[in-house]
């Protein structure tokens, strides 16, 4: 079994377009969390310790024929772009059975954490400690049909979004769509009010982070159709009232920031602008707007389809290896006791941590 380790910007472009033709292949993998340009912006905003390193796994003619992109940390490895990263999968060819732990044996690390490793990956059965569902609204056959099968279905959000766009239209003035902004000003509102909206609630601050920064940036510049940010923005009259930047790759668009100003709070300007996004979708590169994993009722009633995502980690024997497995035993028994809320605190405890190493 060959498996070569390149690190991610020094991809050749035979490797990058196998890895590319690899995604096409399966539904699963159309996510731009799962490309080698995902990677190596990561890579890029990192600068030239960033870590981010690709297990390129061969098949038997010597062709590569899965792929699995981490950044190294010392002995570990966790997802590139962390916790920037909604995704995390092994991508391969043709149903080709990858061996993980030959690529971590490759990769000179004894454990891998992961946060959003898609659960029917075969390659990481097993080794889930909990799961979320992601939700994805599919518009495989237009806007129109969408709508109507929502309807079928009882759920009567689109309609209730129509109300609210007539009422803002009707109290603040007409509302304006914009898609792939270039508006520098927009932009920097919305991570205005992104920072606002952590503070308030007690988050990290990651946009304090210099290679967030600079890969959210790099990002919103990059007008490749193939691979790059996208800011949506809506206003009522002449006011920014939300705005939306999502990563686009594939016949995808993933969303990841979202904002809206406070004061318009009641017109729910969020969701008028993601039914602009799914209307605007209509006879374009995307099928699909994925709306990440988080339980909320807004992504339960505008997605029609659902992606089930694992956390865990798959690790050799190693004193790493036993920590983590010390630390997931603590958090299990603490979230099977009937201790309210304090039953809740070492799966906090772990997430911020491992936020904050993924800053680092």
């Amino acid at each position: 079994m060959k498996i070569d380790v390149v690190p991610a910007l020094e991809l050749s472009p035979e490797v990058s377009t196998s890895w590319s033709a690899a995604q096409a292949s399966a539904p699963r993998f159309d996510s731009p969390f799962l490309s080698p340009q995902w990677a190596q912006a990561v890579a890029r905003a990192q600068g030239p310790a960033s870590g981010v390193q690709v297990a390129i796994q061969h098949d038997v003619a010597g062709l590569p024929a899965a792929f699995l992109a981490v950044r190294r940390r010392g002995s570990t490895a966790m997802p590139v772009g962390a916790p920037m990263c909604d995704y995390q999968a092994i991508v391969t060819r043709d149903d080709f059975p990858a061996d993980p732990r030959a690529m971590l044996l490759a990769l000179d690390v004894s454990r891998y954490d992961f946060c959003h490793m898609q659960a029917d990956d075969p390659a990481f059965h097993g080794h889930g400690r909990g799961q979320n569902t992601s939700w994805i609204v599919e518009l495989a056959e237009g806007y129109d049909a969408y709508e109507a099968q929502r309807k079928a279905a009882g759920i009567g959000a689109l309609k209730d979004i129509d109300k609210k766009r007539r009422k803002a239209e009707r109290e603040v003035g007409p509302a304006r769509f914009t898609a792939l902004s270039d508006s520098r000003a927009d932009f920097e509102q919305l991570i205005a009010w992104k920072r606002a909206q952590l503070a308030a609630t007690g988050q990290t601050d990651l946009f304090k982070t210099a290679w967030v920064m600079r890969l959210i940036e790099a990002l919103f510049e990059t007008r490749d159709p193939l691979f790059g940010g996208g800011l949506y923005t809506l206003h009522l009259g002449d006011e920014l009232v939300a705005a939306h930047f999502h990563l686009r790759g594939g016949g995808t668009i993933h969303g990841w920031l979202i904002a809206h100003d406070p004061k318009f709070e009641r017109y729910s300007p969020g969701l008028l602008l993601f039914q602009d996004i799914l209307r605007g979708m209509d006879g374009g590169p995307y099928q699909r707007l994925d709306l990440g994993a988080g339980d909320y009722r807004f992504k339960r009633e505008l997605s029609n389809r659902q992606l089930s995502v694992m956390f865990g980690f798959l690790g050799a024997p190693s004193v790493s290896t036993l920590a983590r497995k010390a630390v997931y035993g603590l958090r299990e028994v603490a979230e099977s006791l009937p201790l309210g809320p304090v039953s809740a605190l070492p799966g906090k405890a772990m997430r911020r941590i491992d936020v904050l190493r993924g800053l680092r």
